[in-house]
């Protein structure tokens, strides 16, 4: 098939597509004609879909994308306003777990919802390693505490105002701060040389944790753990991430051992207007 396939039948000649173009590759000469690719409109497509998504008619579809294959909007199932405030402002960070594995499936649907959360020219660069074992969460929380320690021996200032040293007491007493205990640890990570990729991975990660909750599941960043892994070459060689990627965040998942009943404060938006 062409790169930019319109059905003549259904198409309105609307120009819904032509305004919602984000690179503004597709024209409409007039209200007799369809909707087209411009001249080397191929080259700068990057395959959003968002053509596919506006025509309310299912006329538009891509090469790479037809409209048959993407699922209607239900719009019964969209959350209120009111509903939508309150799941965000319920959610809390997990950092108690029950020692309990969450099922690979679940994982797998959760990694499938970020899989949609948005990145840069829709480059997509987030890449996943799920760490499912007890054993390899214990070597990997021992790493970061050897990384800690070395900080605090080099008397690198941050080790002193993040509470390094306490962090190592309780770990020498048997209780894990770096990674609390958390059944499994899902580290996001993409190419170090892409520029948008650690916003990729951080909104990719926002996604998989609201959806977490959404399973009824904890979640909370890990963010020892990254710290470490950006800077402390054992730890690094443990991941062994794919040659030149990093790890831009990681997130503890598991089942939360307790539940909440109140919605705490938080300091009011700091808003300048203009």
């Amino acid at each position: 098939m062409s790169f930019l396939v319109v059905d003549a039948d259904k198409c309105k000649r609307d120009g819904l597509c032509v305004s919602e173009c984000p690179v503004g590759i597709i024209d409409l000469k007039d209200k007799t004609s369809l909707p087209e690719l411009a001249a080397g409109g191929s080259e700068f497509c990057i395959n959003c879909g968002h053509c596919v998504a506006v025509c309310p008619h299912g006329a538009m579809s891509l090469e790479t994308m037809e409209s048959q294959q993407c699922q209607p909007l239900q719009r019964n199932l969209m959350p209120t306003q009111e509903q939508v405030n309150y799941f965000l402002r319920s959610r809390r960070s997990a950092r108690v777990y029950k020692d309990k594995p969450v099922d690979r499936e679940i994982l797998t649907a959760l990694l499938d919802v970020a899989r949609y959360a948005p990145s840069a020219h829709n480059w997509q660069p987030v890449h996943w390693l799920v760490i499912l074992e007890r054993a390899e969460l214990n070597r990997l929380s021992g790493l970061v505490i050897e990384w800690m320690r070395l900080m605090l021996s080099n008397n690198v200032p941050v080790a002193r105002e993040m509470h390094f040293d306490r962090v190592i007491q309780v770990w020498e007493s048997g209780i894990d701060r770096i990674l609390r205990g958390a059944p499994h640890l899902l580290v996001a990570h993409g190419p170090s040389a892409l520029p948008s990729a650690l916003s990729a991975c951080t909104i990719a990660l926002t996604y998989l944790e609201l959806a977490a909750y959404s399973f009824g599941l904890g979640a909370c960043w890990a963010g020892y753990f990254n710290a470490a892994a950006n800077f402390y070459e054992p730890l690094q060689a443990a991941l062994s991430l794919p040659e030149g990627h990093q790890c831009f965040g990681a997130m503890m998942v598991g089942h939360a051992r307790n539940k909440y009943h109140r919605l705490p404060f938080r300091n009011e938006a700091k808003i300048e207007w203009r």
